[in-house]
């Protein structure tokens, strides 16, 4: 279980101008469970992102994973609990795609400890997870956006972690890519029972994907529950401004959004 509790947040806040990017927002992520955070540009879900993984200090109140203060754990302890998926990854060097995905078990090893047989095992189970062990010789720089995504992934995997935290998980991919991620998501969580916090624009990938959904704007939590009723009509035109019709596709097996127009 992570909890957030009334976390706020504000940047450069010595500064007369300092905003506060979050104000007071709470949210529970059950172990197992996908919940889905949901905003406008600036409306602080990157920033919720680094405060639940540690990377961040909340200027008041607080984040707890099973009860523990995030504080309170090491570096270490934390990136075996929590493995974070960025938007996108660059690297200074040519690494191979295996190189890539064993640099997840940096948490599980000593100081000056090198991968073993069993490291390099994880590794390549992670690659087969997400259909990439094709890959694993290949430097990941000649990689495509959807490929390189699903690397990052394997090794978020090899981490070993409890929760994945994926900001914009489907940014800048293609259509057939975007299904592909979804699909790959869907069944870490269903056959692994993997625990997710997804930022995203995409109503439909949080539709698909999320159970739970947190809707951001302003820094602030406008509401928060189970996807169908959270991902409503009434709901996007608060937090978008824009008129859509959510309906419930049969063939897909979830809501469906497609916005119409600017709401007046």
């Amino acid at each position: 279980m992570l909890r957030a509790i009334d976390v706020s947040f504000t940047y450069a806040r010595r500064r007369a101008s300092a905003q506060r990017v979050l104000d007071r927002v709470s949210l529970e992520v059950e172990r197992g469970t996908v919940v889905g955070l949901l905003g406008p540009n600036g409306s602080g879900k990157t920033t919720l992102l680094r405060l639940v993984s540690g990377v961040m200090q909340p200027e008041s109140g607080r984040v707890s994973i099973d009860d523990r203060p995030i504080e309170a754990l090491t570096r270490r302890e934390l990136a075996r609990r929590i493995a974070v998926v960025p938007q996108e990854t660059q690297t200074t060097f040519d690494f191979s795609v295996i190189d890539m995905v064993l640099m997840g078990r940096y948490p599980h090893l000593g100081a000056f400890e090198l991968e073993g047989a069993a490291d390099q095992a994880i590794a390549r189970e992670a690659l087969a997870a997400t259909g990439t062990a094709n890959f694993a010789t290949r430097p990941f720089a000649t990689l495509s956006g959807g490929e390189k995504q699903r690397v990052v992934i394997a090794s978020a995997l090899a981490q070993a972690s409890d929760m994945l935290l994926l900001d914009e998980p489907t940014a800048a991919l293609d259509l057939g890519y975007q299904l592909e991620i979804t699909g790959l998501l869907r069944r870490l969580n269903l056959e692994r029972g993997t625990t997710m916090i997804v930022s995203t624009h995409d109503l439909n990938l949080a539709a698909a994907l999320c159970e739970r959904i947190v809707l951001l704007k302003e820094g602030r939590v406008i509401a928060q529950g189970s996807t169908k009723d959270t991902l409503t009509a009434e709901n996007i035109r608060v937090l978008y401004d824009v008129d859509a019709d959510v309906q419930f596709h049969s063939r897909a097996g979830h809501l469906t959004v497609v916005p119409i127009a600017r709401s007046h």
